[in-house]
């Protein structure tokens, strides 16, 4: 079977990329289709054997700021050609499921989540734009006609895969209400086996130490919350990640609260085993994140919507809050002081969402389609 993958942009690293490599391990020859690839922001792509770009990786600027691309992406997926293809794979959180294949192609859509700037997030999006295109003084006036066209665009898309699959109820609740079509849920691979808790020695008592956000840092992840509710407590936080947020929360942050960048899995393990919990304030689409510290043996404080309500197990495998305030959060904080957790019923939780589970159900997916 000739097998293709498809994804939105290759410039980045997070869930939805170990999604692609879990891909790339069911599929080793299967090349991959994007609109954009940047090879130096994304060093993870050289595994697979061949990538190809769309015509819009001749245009400069839309290496460097993505947000500009909506207008074009439609076109750039729609142009491709896989009429030499069994079968095509998409994993996308935006134009990639847009891809059009001839009926002797099965088209399977790994939905990420219905487009964000469209949908489920189209206030904070446009509330006050953070993009390049926000600059241009009419934006107000342009932008109506290229949302009307975009989601009518992209309920279209949303058809064109013979399955779709959701990552969480949540994002399969998400495409019945916008896309108006069934999902079949398929939990993203976490590599449960490479994170595991810190063994414990007759001689070694090995103490928890500080809370730990491992996230993107852009708003919708929500980690400025995090940072005033940390800031409250005056309790040690440690952030790791990269991204626009990063110079705006490091100048509100106090010392207690320490940001350490993007580090390797080796260190990202560490830190996991030695993190009292894993703090996610944001609403995931899964948050892959909260499997491997629970695979660590640390459980979590999350956002009780989202992915969290598939991954979090309220009281055994960590603390759900409600609502996204600073005293909510605080408030939750407070209440995992007071509570014992067994390393065994995070481990045993977190084995839910192995990289086995994902190539078996996917792989069982794709024989019945």
């Amino acid at each position: 079977m000739k097998v293709a993958l498809v994804y939105d942009r290759i410039n980045k690293w997070g869930g939805a990329e170990r999604v692609l490599l879990a891909l790339h391990e069911i599929f080793p020859n299967a090349p991959l289709y994007c609109a954009v690839a940047d090879i130096q922001k994304a060093p993870w792509a050289k595994i697979f054997p061949r990538i190809y770009p769309s015509f819009i990786q001749k245009i400069p600027i839309f290496r460097n700021f993505h947000e500009l691309l909506g207008w074009l992406t439609p076109i750039a997926f729609e142009q491709f050609n896989f009429d030499n293809y069994d079968l095509v794979v998409s994993v996308s959180s935006e134009a990639a499921k847009g891809v059009i294949v001839k009926p002797k192609t099965k088209h399977v859509s790994i939905c990420l989540t219905p487009t964000r700037y469209l949908w489920s997030q189209k206030r904070f999006y446009y509330k006050k734009p953070q993009w390049p295109l926000s600059l241009i003084p009419f934006y107000k006036f342009f932008s109506k006609p290229f949302l009307n066209y975009a989601k009518y665009w992209d309920k279209i898309a949303s058809k064109r895969a013979d399955v779709v699959i959701a990552i969480s109820n949540d994002v399969k609740k998400r495409i019945k209400k916008y896309y108006k079509r069934d999902s079949v849920v398929i939990y993203p691979p976490v590599n449960v086996d490479y994170f595991n808790p810190v063994q414990k020695t007759k001689k070694e008592n090995v103490k928890k130490l500080d809370y730990l956000v491992v996230s993107r840092l852009v708003p919708y992840k929500k980690v400025k919350l995090a940072v005033e509710a940390f800031n409250r407590i005056g309790r040690k936080l440690v952030v790791i990640g990269d991204g626009s947020e990063k110079k705006n929360l490091k100048k509100i942050a106090y010392k207690n609260i320490e940001f350490v960048g993007i580090v390797s899995d080796m260190k990202l393990k560490k830190y996991y085993q030695l993190a009292r919990a894993l703090i996610m304030p944001q609403n995931e689409d899964f948050g892959i994140a909260s499997v491997e510290a629970q695979s660590c043996g640390t459980p979590v404080i999350a956002y009780m919507k989202g992915g969290s309500c598939d991954t979090v197990v309220d009281g055994k495998t960590g603390v759900l809050f409600n609502k996204q305030t600073i005293d909510t959060l605080v408030d939750a904080v407070k209440r995992f002081d007071r509570m014992d957790f067994k390393t065994n019923d995070l481990v045993n939780n977190a084995k839910r969402f192995g990289s086995r589970n994902f190539e078996e159900k996917f792989l069982e997916l794709i024989n019945k389609t």
